[in-house]
């Protein structure tokens, strides 16, 4: 774009960089071209009569500059490189402390890649910044009109749809941080895409290592601050706008053949001129009345579009998506602009406290928003002067700054002293063995530094290369290092805070319930929270708020030290850390999905609920929240009726203990709470029932479903047994498929025992000798930890098991030489802590209830197992014919006991003789064979009459005409 369009201001500085390329190229080429086409770029610049301000992001010489040129030439349009829809939102920066940053966000997305929500769009401000002296003047002075002209938060996204291989934003998203900082305030941008106007950086890596290596310094921060912040930071206005545009120029002519990023930066110039073309049309205004600030890169651009009377209807702007933003101001700091920008870290503290200093001592009023945090009240504005706009025109101030030789500052003596004794100061508070001589090592290093790199005052990173060579030395004794020190000491990682107004309805709705606790909740740090609930009923609301702020927000902003919300149960004291000023953040972007926590969890149930990844035990956890949190019967109910459709489209096992242990605390809840069970609830252990009956069998044989697993659908299926048969079900299911079920794992194999003996298809005494033969066979012996491991997980199904479980460990370390046990004992113990450390606790104590709790005890006990097996019938039968006769002596020798018994029941037959010591029973059979014929066919028993010689006892004529069913009614009788 040069040629018919040059001037002739800069026509002695194009010959003397002709002739230098031709000196040292020998003659026309590439680096000719390069360097005329860089004045080229100024020139262009410089005559448009829209005047364009060049500035680089977070430089205290652009803020200078700005501050200077707004009180002289007073535009009445500002045009600024910033996201349009943005625009709203900065009138809230006066009720902020800055740094903050301006957020688009949007949590549901329509026409992006899904897996690209949430999307968000953050441009952080500070006072040091161009930008924010631009937006202060704009919005306190009358009759001023601020416009966005930059692409939208929508467009960021869609340009970046078409560069997916860029994770990093044009507009600074860093591909790599200079020594970023890895705290917590560095991530209080999140995951967003940043937006900053005046990214001034090398794209061509070879440039930057060349002028990094040349300037003797260690990263680009420093080389920015010592060769253009200190010589720009008292140059007049045109000066610093032609160094600034062939800086832009520079870095732009010499960028790599990147043909993504080049069409992305293109076509956001082209969209900014098209859009400041559109509001001079619409409003009629003079260009000499406006003033352009745009990053000093996209100032020297060569499309076809730049410029007042550039081409137009060449570039069409595409329209927005269906996806809605949503906009607001969140804190930011120093170390997360570092971050996010790949800046060095303290590179914008430094900044701030140049900023400063640049004020002091060049006494320039800057632009402050009125009632922010921190400024003076400002006096009445006046009406802008007429003529005040007109723009000088432009004059060759670039080869005088070209020519001049770099001007070294004196040495301030007593500001590096100054330094170094603070940092002295700083690090023996740290732990640091620091002392006097170490402050005079201190400032003697840093003018050595200086010297060496050739300027006469040590800058702020000459001093913190001294000080931790003096200091730190080899360790660091804190959590802080020097480097950290010396960042702190030049001003610290200042963060930002929202102010309650400017604040989203949810935001403020959070503070609001939470006032009663009457702490100050937008303070950064760890606040202490006490809720006496038992003593003050009112603060029960105030805990509803803080359960459910640590169900949504990060785990640090609100934790609870004591008290708990468990199904059915309610604190009465609570304690909770409070840290919401420090996650203020995750509070505003909550904002963006509600107007209040009860909308903004509700809808995120939902989510999870109905989700394409979506589980059974998902939806039961969204269930156990509903009712935690929000206490609403209407939504539990729709989601367990959802749970029951997941739960049959499930194929899989994996997360059956979560399905049982969540079952069981939702039921035990409605069977205390509720006079009767939902009508959902009863439909899930129905179908519960019926589908892990469907998939035992196949869960027995695969090897990815685990021996928990297996457990916890036999759990499901014993514990819910009662109700799912009273409800139905048929019990003829569970029993068809433990019997189809053969499984390979010894794990299993000893869960399917467990099974069977619950289902009574295999004894107690089989079980034990099927142990015992585990312990018999040589080649089962390595793998008896395994099958330890599936008694142990039998516990959740079956628990009266556990004796027969410490049985089988027992004798395990019982038979077992010491050169078999101790090999596979590792074995045994982690199998268990590793698949079985919840039920451990009742193995534990049903050992205590066999084992003595004393060592000698243990020597001379006898295991209950080990002890001889009696007839618990015969052992009965003994003991009624031993008591029998003692009976009948007692009523013999107190005749007068049974006479009164006799006659308070009524009986007056007197008393009877006999030979042998009858009972009633006898006659009464004798007497009515029918009768006992009958039981014995009801029995089934045919056998006939048998003779004995003893018919003393009760029953004696059923012994004696039916002996096969005496023995059959004995069992049942010796109960009772």
């Amino acid at each position: 774009m040069s040629g018919p369009q040059e001037s002739g201001v800069f026509t002695a500085l194009r010959t003397q960089l002709q002739g230098a390329a031709s000196e040292f190229a020998g003659g026309p080429d590439a680096l000719e071209g390069i360097l005329l086409g860089m004045v080229d770029d100024v020139d262009r610049a410089v005559r448009e009569p829209l005047e364009i301000f060049p500035v680089c992001h977070h430089s205290p010489a652009s803020a200078l500059a700005m501050a200077r040129r707004l009180r002289e030439k007073q535009p009445k349009v500002v045009y600024l490189e910033l996201c349009e829809d943005m625009a709203p939102l900065l009138t809230e920066l006066r009720n902020c402390r800055l740094p903050v940053a301006v957020q688009a966000f949007a949590g549901e997305i329509d026409g992006f890649p899904q897996e690209w929500a949430p999307l968000s769009v953050v441009a952080p401000i500070t006072e040091a910044s161009a930008e924010y002296q631009a937006i202060a003047y704009a919005l306190d002075t009358p009759g001023v009109e601020l416009v966005l002209v930059d692409r939208s938060s929508d467009h960021v996204f869609q340009w970046d749809r078409a560069n997916t291989s860029e994770a990093a934003e044009t507009d600074g998203s860093p591909a790599e941080a200079e020594g970023a900082p890895k705290s917590e305030e560095a991530a209080l941008h999140g995951e967003a895409v940043g937006v900053e106007i005046g990214d001034l950086r090398p794209r061509f890596a070879e440039l930057e290592e060349h002028l990094l290596r040349h300037g003797k310094v260690r990263h680009w921060s420093e080389w920015w601050h010592q060769y253009v912040e200190v010589p720009l930071g008292d140059s007049d206005h045109d000066t610093y706008r032609q160094v600034m545009f062939l800086i832009g120029s520079l870095f732009r002519r010499l960028a790599p053949g990147d043909g993504s990023r080049v069409r992305v930066d293109e076509d956001r110039e082209r969209y900014m001129w098209t859009r400041m073309r559109e509001h001079l049309e619409a409003t009629g205004t003079d260009p000499e009345d406006c003033l352009y600030v745009c990053g000093a890169f996209h100032a020297a651009s060569r499309v076809e579009e730049f410029g007042v009377h550039g081409r137009s209807g060449a570039f069409a702007i595409s329209p927005r998506t269906a996806t809605t933003w949503q906009y607001g101001l969140i804190p930011s700091s120093h170390a997360a602009i570092e971050a996010q920008f790949g800046l060095a870290a303290g590179s914008v503290s430094i900044a701030a406290t140049t900023w400063q200093k640049s004020l002091t001592r060049t006494r320039v009023r800057p632009y402050r928003l009125e009632g922010q945090a921190g400024a003076r009240k400002s006096r009445a504005k006046k009406a802008l002067p007429a003529g005040s706009a007109a723009q000088a025109p432009a004059t060759d101030r670039l080869t005088g700054f070209l020519h001049q030789p770099p001007v070294l500052d004196s040495l301030d003596e007593a500001e590096l002293l100054g330094w170094s004794v603070d940092i002295v100061r700083a690090a023996r508070r740290n732990g640091y063995l620091a002392s006097t001589a170490d402050a005079i090592a201190v400032f003697e290093t840093s003018i050595l530094l200086a010297g060496m790199r050739d300027r006469a005052k040590p800058t702020p990173y000459d001093f913190q290369d001294a000080a931790v060579t003096c200091i730190e030395k080899d360790s660091v004794p804190g959590r802080r290092d020097v480097r950290r020190l010396v960042e702190i000491m030049m001003g610290g990682d200042r963060i930002g805070q929202v102010g309650y107004e400017a604040l989203p309805p949810l935001a403020r709705d959070v503070y609001d319930r939470l006032e009663p606790l009457g702490l100050k909740l937008q303070q950064r740090g760890v606040q202490r929270a006490l809720l006496d609930i038992a003593g003050r009923p009112e603060l029960e609301a105030c805990s509803d708020v803080l359960w459910m702020l640590r169900r949504l927000m990060p785990a640090a902003a609100a934790r609870p030290i004591m008290g708990e919300r468990r199904l059915g149960e309610r604190s009465i004291q609570e304690s909770w850390d409070l840290a919401l000023g420090t996650h203020q953040r995750a509070l505003i972007e909550l904002g963006y999905e509600g107007v209040s926590l009860e909308q903004v969890l509700e809808q995120r149930l939902r989510r999870e609920a109905y989700g394409p990844r979506a589980t059974t035990a998902g939806v039961l956890a969204a269930v156990e929240d509903t009712l935690l949190y929000l206490r609403s019967g209407r939504l539990s109910d729709e989601l367990g009726t959802h749970a029951l459709k997941v739960l049959a489209a499930e194929r899989s096992v994996d997360g059956a203990p979560e399905v049982l242990r969540r079952a069981r605390a939702l039921l035990a809840y409605y069977r205390t709470s509720r006079p009767e069970l939902p009508a959902w609830i009863e439909s899930f252990v129905k179908t519960g029932y019926a589908h892990y009956c469907t998939l035992l069998p196949t869960a027995f044989r695969d090897e990815d479903a685990t021996v928990g697993q297996v457990a916890a659908m036999l759990g499901f299926l014993f514990s819910m047994e009662s109700l799912a048969l009273s409800l139905g079900c048929d019990r003829t299911q569970l029993e068809l498929a433990v019997a189809q079920s053969h499984p390979d794992d010894p794990s299993k194999t000893a869960l399917l025992w467990a099974a069977q003996v619950q289902l009574g298809t295999l004894s107690r005494t089989e079980l034990r000798s099927r142990c015992a033969e585990l312990l018999d066979n040589p080649l089962v012996v390595p793998s008896y930890p395994r099958y330890l491991n599936g008694f142990v997980h039998a516990l959740e199904p079956v628990p009266g098991l556990a004796d027969v479980v410490v049985e089988a460990v027992s004798n395990a370390f019982g038979r077992l030489p010491d050169a078999v046990l101790l090999p596979w004992l590792p074995l045994l113990i982690t199998t268990l802590r590793k698949g079985a450390a919840d039920l451990a606790p009742l193995l534990i104590r049903e050992a205590g209830r066999i084992f003595p709790g004393r060592l000698p005890a243990l020597d001379a006990l006898i295991p209950p197992w080990r002890m001889p097996q009696e007839d618990p019938f015969a052992t009965s039968r003994a003991q009624r014919t031993a008591t029998a006769p003692v009976g009948a002596a007692l009523l013999a020798a107190r005749p007068a006991t049974c006479d009164a018994v006799a006659e308070l029941l009524g009986c007056e037959d007197g008393w009877q003789q006999h030979d042998a010591p009858a009972r009633p029973g006898a006659p009464l059979l004798s007497a009515h064979p029918a009768t006992c014929d009958a039981v014995a066919e009801l029995l089934g028993c045919d056998g006939g009459w048998a003779a004995a010689g003893d018919t003393a006892v009760a029953g004696a004529a059923l012994t004696l005409r039916h002996p096969a069913t005496a023995e059959a009614l004995e069992p049942l009788l010796a109960d009772r």
